[in-house]
């Protein structure tokens, strides 16, 4: 266990319970094809939504975070200026989409 997973242990923070947190974490930055590999580690992640709130919230530039590149999640922010809670819009997003589906 690393020092961030103790002390998201410690703080029962999302990151947690991630699926990633005993990877490597120099693997969620790559680049071209590779991202894809990484993204569907994230996919059937449980806090997969916190893990994209938090990026777009702090405006993370690199890397894969919660399912989404940089340049994905470039675009959204640029899609969306006036979020100011990301999980909260993104919590409404799947919501919709689960009704829709379902």
């Amino acid at each position: 266990m690393t020092m961030l997973d103790r002390t998201a242990a410690a703080d029962g923070s999302w990151a947690a319970q991630g699926r990633c947190r005993e990877l490597d974490p120099d693997g969620f930055f790559v680049q071209g094809a590779h991202q894809q590999k990484v993204k569907t580690l994230c996919a059937a992640c449980s806090v997969r939504l916190e893990c994209l709130a938090d990026a777009l919230d702090n405006r993370i530039e690199f890397g894969v975070w919660g399912g989404m590149t940089e340049r994905e999640r470039r675009r959204l922010l640029r899609e969306h200026p006036g979020v100011s809670d990301w999980y909260e819009a993104l919590e409404r997003a799947r919501t919709r989409s689960e009704c829709r589906t379902g």
